[in-house]
C-alpha cells in the first residue's frame, strides 16, 4: 500500500466535488492551468450521481441519482469549496486512481471528511477488509452505527431523491422561460465550466439544469476537430480556468436576460464581482456585439474593462494596436466648426488653425438607394430619407462649434469588383452641447449601423448606444424603419433653362425677399440656392458687384482664375454655405441665371464682399438702394490698396484728357460663307479659309462611320453634350445638344452650319475624338447686322429675314466685324461680287431702321444721307416710333 501526505491552500488550487465521495483538486498555477488530480474517499460509499446515456450507444439508459447522492454532494461541496484542505493518499491502482483521507484545514489535525459523510448518515462505511487494528476505520464503523440509531440521511425514513431536470430535455420553449423570469436574479449553483464564457448551471429552488453564455462577451473556445479531439484557441485553456477557480460549484446568482435562437444569454453575479467584467478586464474576452444590447448591468462598463485590458496589452490583447496609436492628442480629440454638411455621414470643419478637414460620423451609414439609378439621379433628393437626414445635421450644426472625437481612420481602398474606389476616411464622434449627433441621427431613423466582424476594432467609441438608439428606432417605426410611404421631394432645377427661368421670375420678384438656402458656391458671387416655398433650384448671381472670377473649363480651353478669386469664394462660403438667406431678384441674365441681393442675418452678401476687399462695385448698383454703401464701402478699400485694389493707381482727370485720342474704324474684311439666318435676323457664318478643312473632316468622319455604323439607341443625349446627328438628307453632322423633351424629342444645334432641329435619339451617336471641336473647332459662328434696329413688328421683321436670305444665305460674302454686341458680334456685310453693303441696302428699301451709334470712330458709317430715304415699307405709314425711342434720349 503507498500512504502519503500532501498539503495544500485553497488559495492556490481549484477544488470540484464529483460526489460525496470523489473530490477533484489542483495544484498552485504556474505558467497556465495547473494539472487536475482526483481524490477517492477511502472506506465509504455515496450515492452515485445521476448520469445521462451516452450518445452513440442505443442500449444505454439515462441513470437518476441514487438516495441521497446530491445531497452527500451538496455536503461536501458546502463544507469544501473555498476552504483550506490536505490530503493523503492510501492507496494508487494501476488503472491510477487515488484513494485517500481528506481533511478539513491545514494539517491531518483538521476535520476528517469521510467521518463528516457518515456521521450525517450520507454515506455508507465499505466493512469489508476492516482491520481491527485501524482506528480510522473503527472509527467509521463507530460513527456510521450512530447514524442509523439516530436515523439521519439514508437510514431515515424519507425517500432522499432530487429530480434535476435538463432544461434542453424538459422545455419547449426556452424564450418563453427565460421571459418568465422577468430578468430577476435567481439562485443557481455552477455545475460545469465549457470554456471561459459558457456554463452549464443548476437553477434552484426549481432543479433546472441550464446551459448559460455570458451576455456580451465571448472568451477563446475549444475547437471540435474531425477526430473528436478538441484544440484550444489561445488563452481559451487560461480563460476557463479563470472561471472555474472562481465559479464552479459556487453559490450564485444568475440573470437570464435573453434566448435568441435557444441560446440563453445572462450575467452571473458572485458576491465577489461580476465575472463577465473580469474576464474582460484580464483579457480573457471581448465584448461582442450581437449578446450586448441585451446585457442588463450596463454595456458601458464591459466596454470600460475592454479598453483597460487593450491599453495594458494583456493575453489576447498582447498585440493590440489602438486605430489612433499614430496620431497625437491633439489629433485625437480637438474643437471644430462645421462649415459644410457633405452627405449624411460626413461634414467639413475648420480647425482652429485654419486647417479644414473632411469628418465621417464613426459606424453608420446614410441611406442608400436599393432601386435602379436613372440618369438623371439626384442623391440628396432621390434617395428616400437623405435629404431629411442632411436637413437635420445642417439645421444642428452648420457654423456651431463641435468637439470631435476620432475613432479610427479608415484607410484607402481601391476599386473592386462591384465596389467603388474610397480615399482616407477620418471616422469620429461629433457631439455638441453633451448630444451624440451619430446617436441623434440613428435614433430618429436617418442612418443606420454599421455591423462588424468580430475581430474589427475600427468602431464607434460609443457603439452599444447606437446599437441602442438603432433598436429603438426600429421599434418605433421612425425614418427609415417606418412602413408608411417614404417622403418625395419633386425639386426641379431650372438652372441654366432659360424658359423655366422665364416663368420662376415674375414670381419672385413680386416676392420681395424669398427664403432659400445656400447649396453650392460657384464662385465669390455665383451661388446655387434651394427655395424650399417654389421646391426649386435656380442659380444666383449677386447683384451690384464684379467679383473676380474663379477658373473653370469653357469650350474654349480653361479659363484661368483672377487674383483674390479663391479668397472670394472662401469668403462667401465661410458665410453663406448651407446657411438660411433672404434674397431678393431683381432680374435674369441671357443664360437663366437669376441676379439681386442676399441678405444673412442683416448682412449684404455684396456690401460684405466689398468691404472686404474682395469685390468691386459694378455699374448696375446705381440704380439700387444699396449704392451709397457700395461706394463708400470700395472707397475705404481703394485708399488702403487692399486686395484686389492692391495695384491701384488714381490717375489724375487731365491726364485721361490728353492722352485721350480718337479711335479709328478699323476695316478688315474676310471672306465667308453664310449658312443660317434666324427669325431675329442674326445669321451664322462660315470662314472660307478653313472650309477646306472641314469638308476633309466630315469625308474621313462619314467614311469611318460607313465602315463601322453606331449601334442605333447607344448613345444617351444630355444637354450641352457634343455629338453626331444624321439630318434630313441622311447625312451625319457634327452637333451639340441643346435640350432634351424625352428620347424622342431631343432639340440639336449643328455647330458646322448653325441651324438647328428637333430629333429622335436613335438618329444620334457619340461623337469620335479625331472629330471633336478639338480637332476642328465649331465652324458656324454667329453674327448680327451692325447700325441696323429690327423692327418689332412681326410682319415687318418676317418681310427682312426672306430678304436677307434671298440676298445672301448660302452665298460667299465678304465680312467686318465692327463692335461687339451682348450676344454675338455685329458686323457690317458686303456682296462678293458687288461690294455694295447689305445692311445700306435694307435701310434704303425701308425694310429697317439706322441704330445710331454714340462713338465717333462709327459715325462716318451712320451717313445722314440715308434719312432722305422714300417712304417705303415701313415708313409707308409715317413715323411709327414710341416718343421714348433711343433717339429721343429717353433709353440709355
Amino acid at each position: 500500500m503507498l500512504r502519503s501526505v500532501i498539503f495544500l491552500k485553497s488559495s492556490l488550487f481549484h477544488l470540484q466535488v464529483l460526489s460525496g465521495c470523489a473530490i477533484i483538486v489542483r495544484g498552485q498555477p504556474r505558467g497556465g492551468p495547473p494539472p487536475e488530480r482526483q481524490i477517492n474517499l477511502s472506506n465509504i460509499r455515496a450515492g452515485a450521481m445521476a448520469r445521462r446515456a451516452a450518445q452513440g450507444q442505443p442500449d444505454s439508459k439515462d441513470t437518476p441519482d441514487e438516495p441521497y447522492a446530491f445531497q452527500a454532494r451538496e455536503f461536501l461541496r458546502k463544507k469544501l469549496i473555498g476552504k483550506e484542505v490536505c490530503f493523503t493518499v492510501e492507496i494508487k491502482t494501476a488503472l491510477g486512481r487515488e484513494y485517500g483521507m481528506v481533511y478539513l484545514g491545514k494539517d491531518t489535525s483538521g476535520e476528517n471528511i469521510a467521518e463528516a459523510l457518515v456521521n450525517e448518515g450520507l454515506a455508507t462505511v465499505r466493512r469489508e477488509g476492516i482491520r481491527g487494528n485501524n482506528p480510522e476505520q473503527v472509527r467509521l464503523c463507530e460513527l456510521e452505527d450512530q447514524a442509523k440509531s439516530s436515523k439521519k440521511g439514508q437510514w431515515s425514513e424519507g425517500g432522499g431523491t432530487h429530480t434535476i431536470r435538463d432544461m434542453k430535455y424538459t422545455i419547449e420553449n426556452p424564450r418563453n422561460f427565460v421571459d418568465s423570469l422577468h430578468q430577476k436574479p435567481i439562485n443557481a449553483i455552477i455545475e460545469h465550466v465549457r470554456d471561459g464564457s459558457v456554463v452549464r448551471a443548476l437553477l434552484l429552488p426549481d432543479y433546472y439544469l441550464v446551459t448559460v453564455m455570458l451576455s456580451g462577451v465571448k472568451c477563446p473556445s475549444f475547437k471540435r476537430e474531425a477526430d473528436g479531439t478538441e484544440t484550444p484557441e489561445p488563452f481559451a485553456a487560461e480563460a476557463k480556468f479563470f472561471t472555474e477557480s472562481r465559479l464552479l460549484q459556487r453559490d450564485v446568482q444568475i440573470i437570464l436576460e435573453s434566448c435568441p435562437n435557444q441560446i440563453i444569454l445572462g450575467t452571473i453575479l458572485h458576491p465577489n464581482g461580476n465575472i463577465t467584467e473580469l474576464l474582460l478586464k484580464e483579457g480573457f474576452a471581448r465584448c461582442v456585439d450581437w449578446s450586448m444590447a441585451v446585457y442588463t448591468q450596463g454595456a458601458e462598463k464591459l466596454r470600460a474593462a475592454e479598453r483597460s485590458a487593450k491599453e495594458r496589452k494583456v493575453r489576447i490583447w498582447k498585440d493590440y494596436v489602438a486605430p489612433t496609436a499614430n496620431l497625437d492628442q491633439k489629433d485625437r480629440q480637438f474643437v471644430a466648426k462645421v462649415m459644410q454638411v457633405v452627405n449624411a455621414d460626413a461634414m467639413v470643419v475648420k480647425l482652429n488653425s485654419g486647417e479644414y478637414k473632411t469628418i465621417h460620423l464613426s459606424s453608420i451609414r446614410p441611406p442608400r438607394n436599393e432601386s435602379e439609378v436613372n440618369k438623371r439621379f439626384r442623391p440628396l433628393y432621390d434617395i428616400p430619407y437623405m435629404f431629411e437626414a442632411r436637413e437635420f445635421l445642417r439645421k444642428k450644426l452648420i457654423g456651431k462649434k463641435v468637439n470631435v472625437t476620432v475613432d479610427y481612420i479608415r484607410a484607402a481602398t481601391g476599386p473592386g469588383e462591384g465596389t467603388p474606389a474610397f480615399a482616407e476616411r477620418t471616422c469620429a464622434t461629433v457631439t455638441i452641447g453633451g448630444i451624440n449627433i451619430a446617436e441623434a441621427l440613428v435614433s430618429k431613423g436617418l442612418a443606420t449601423v454599421i455591423r462588424y466582424r468580430q475581430d474589427d476594432d475600427q468602431r464607434s467609441s460609443h457603439y452599444d448606444e447606437l446599437l441602442a438608439a438603432e433598436a429603438r428606432a426600429i421599434k418605433n417605426g421612425k425614418g427609415l424603419h417606418s412602413k408608411k410611404e417614404v417622403p418625395i421631394h419633386r425639386v426641379a432645377d431650372i438652372s441654366g433653362e432659360t424658359q423655366k427661368a422665364k416663368q420662376f421670375l415674375p414670381f419672385l420678384q413680386r416676392a420681395g425677399r424669398s427664403e432659400a438656402v445656400v447649396e453650392y458656391v460657384f464662385s465669390g458671387s455665383r451661388l446655387k440656392l434651394y427655395m424650399p416655398k417654389e421646391t426649386c433650384l435656380i442659380t444666383f448671381l449677386l447683384a451690384g458687384i464684379e467679383c473676380p472670377r474663379s477658373s473653370r473649363n469653357l469650350p474654349g480651353g480653361l479659363q484661368v482664375a483672377e487674383p483674390f478669386s479663391d479668397e472670394a469664394m472662401l469668403f462667401t462660403k465661410e458665410l453663406v454655405l448651407q446657411r438660411e438667406v433672404e434674397v431678393e431678384v431683381e432680374s435674369m441674365d441671357k443664360a437663366g441665371n437669376f441676379i439681386g441681393w442676399l441678405h444673412i442675418e442683416g448682412v449684404n452678401l455684396s456690401v460684405a464682399l466689398v468691404e472686404n476687399a474682395l469685390s468691386k462695385v459694378h455699374f448696375t448698383a446705381e440704380r439700387s438702394a444699396y449704392y451709397k454703401t457700395l461706394v463708400s464701402a470700395e472707397e475705404v478699400c481703394r485708399q488702403r490698396k487692399e486686395k484686389v485694389w492692391a495695384n491701384y493707381e488714381e490717375k489724375p482727370v487731365e491726364e485721361v484728357v490728353h492722352l485721350s485720342e480718337e479711335k479709328e474704324r478699323v476695316a478688315n474684311y474676310r471672306h465667308v460663307f453664310v449658312t443660317e439666318i434666324t427669325d431675329q435676323l442674326h445669321f451664322y457664318a462660315q470662314d472660307v479659309e478653313t472650309g477646306g478643312q472641314l469638308e476633309s473632316l466630315m469625308e474621313t468622319m462619314r467614311a469611318e462611320l460607313a465602315s463601322q455604323p453606331p449601334v442605333e439607341g447607344s448613345f444617351v443625349a444630355r444637354r450641352g453634350d457634343y455629338c453626331i446627328a444624321k439630318f434630313a438628307d441622311g447625312e451625319w453632322y457634327r452637333a451639340r445638344v441643346e435640350k432634351v423633351e424625352s428620347p424622342a424629342k431631343v432639340h440639336v444645334f449643328y455647330i458646322d452650319y448653325g441651324n438647328r432641329e428637333v430629333v429622335s435619339s436613335t438618329r444620334l451617336a457619340a461623337m469620335l475624338p479625331a472629330f471633336s471641336t478639338r480637332a476642328l473647332p465649331a465652324q458656324a459662328t454667329e453674327y448680327t447686322f451692325a447700325f441696323i434696329q429690327v423692327p418689332q413688328d412681326e410682319d415687318a421683321r418676317a418681310d427682312v429675314v426672306d430678304c436677307v436670305v434671298r440676298d445672301i444665305q448660302n452665298i460667299q460674302c465678304l465680312l467686318n466685324v465692327e463692335y461687339s454686341g451682348a450676344t454675338c458680334p455685329h458686323v457690317t456685310v458686303q456682296f462678293g461680287d458687288t461690294k455694295d453693303d447689305v445692311g445700306l441696302g435694307l435701310v434704303k428699301e425701308g425694310l429697317v431702321m439706322v441704330d445710331v451709334r454714340k462713338e465717333k470712330h462709327l459715325q462716318k458709317m451712320v451717313r445722314p444721307q440715308i434719312l432722305f430715304l422714300a417712304i417705303l415699307n415701313i415708313w409707308r405709314y409715317g413715323d411709327f416710333r414710341a416718343d421714348d425711342a433711343d433717339e429721343f434720349g429717353y433709353r440709355r
